[in-house]
């Protein structure tokens, strides 16, 4: 029995991985991390020709209607190329509209979010990891009032799903009145965090704390498979740097040392990969173990994530820290990953609390 991805999964991630190496080479995602005013719509544009826009949207309202299977390999694939753009947000969006929108919602969004027209940004982070800085959404009547903070693509997605207080969903229009944005500090250029405000911000109700979970459990899978994506490529950047490098007279990669590094690497990062596709199978395939494997996903990719992160760029000696190579743009991508809607320790105790071992 063949427990590993399909033959059409393998050739969709191979032909989108090509794709993003013509559209988004490392020179590009360079240009964007440097330039705040730089939009980035010729990068989401080529995401959105190639159909990712709407992959887990039904094809009745124009997506592809795929698992979230298949948007975890297509953010690994996206993690690979340090790729900007708001994909995150649209395919949690997707998720929150099949499962808990309305039919006029799903009429008149998800169809937008399938061709890539309306990008879409998550703001679920106070409910999920917890509020900092006084950060909270009250819901009253229809309309908002607070602060969302960490919420991705804030300064630039035309709708966004919002958690309150009591970890219900609302819709929220871009353009809707009293709603307020502002940029968040992040080490991760390639994908921009910012800040919410709500005054009095009118709001469509969409699913209560059960779709909360759901979408959180969706995106800890795809920060996971972005960060394995990463990390690839991070251990193969330090592989063939091991094989030209020389030092006394020969390859670095010939030393022992080096080797036992990029091994450590290869053998951590494995288990990884089956972990995360198995926890994006069990969101649509075994919902009961959904919960628990997405979490187990997110926190032991975001550890691993670190270990080689800072492994590979120590293969890379002092290289390793300079702009020329562009390996720093994979090491915050990894570390941004890690935080994102919960550290380790914070999904650990999710996963504890989902068990009932603890309060």
């Amino acid at each position: 029995m063949d427990f590993s991805i399909t033959q059409d999964q393998k050739m969709m991630q191979d032909s989108l991985s090509r794709t993003l190496a013509d559209s988004v080479p490392l020179d590009r995602v360079r240009r964007y991390a440097g330039d705040p005013a730089d939009a980035g719509g010729d990068i989401w544009a080529a995401i959105a020709d190639f159909g990712l826009a709407g992959v887990v949207t039904p094809d009745a309202h124009g997506g592809l209607g795929m698992s979230l299977l298949d948007a975890a390999l297509a953010a690994q694939a996206l993690g690979r190329a340090v790729t900007p753009g708001p994909f995150l947000g649209g395919v949690t969006a997707a998720i929150a509209l099949n499962e808990a929108g309305t039919a006029e919602q799903q009429a008149k969004w998800s169809p937008r979010i399938a061709t890539g027209e309306t990008t879409a940004g998550l703001a679920i982070s106070e409910p999920v990891a917890g509020a900092r800085d006084g950060a909270g959404v009250g819901a009253a009547g229809a309309k908002l009032t607070g602060k969302a903070l960490f919420v991705t693509d804030a300064l630039s997605a035309d709708l966004f799903v919002v958690a309150d207080r009591t970890g219900n969903l609302h819709l929220v229009a871009g353009d809707a009145a009293g709603l307020g944005r502002a940029p968040m500090a992040s080490i991760d250029q390639t994908r921009r965090l910012g800040e919410l405000t709500f005054h009095e911000t009118p709001a469509e109700p969409l699913g209560g704390p059960q779709t909360l979970a759901r979408l959180r459990d969706a995106a800890w899978v795809l920060l996971a498979a972005d960060t394995l994506g990463a990390c690839e490529v991070m251990i193969e950047k330090a592989v063939d740097y091991a094989k030209e490098r020389r030092q006394f007279g020969r390859v670095i990669g010939s030393f022992q040392a080096v080797k036992h590094l990029c091994a450590e690497m290869a053998a951590e990062l494995e288990p990884c990969r089956a972990l995360v596709w198995y926890a994006a199978y069990a969101f649509d395939e075994a919902r009961d173990e959904s919960a628990l494997t997405a979490a187990h996903a997110k926190a032991h990719t975001s550890e691993i994530g670190r270990f080689i992160a800072r492994t590979a760029t120590e293969v890379h000696g002092g290289m390793g820290i300079t702009d020329l190579l562009g390996l720093h743009f994979w090491f915050k991508r990894v570390g941004l990953n890690r935080q994102l809607l919960g550290g380790p320790e914070r999904v650990r105790r999710i996963a504890a609390q989902i068990q009932g071992l603890a309060a």
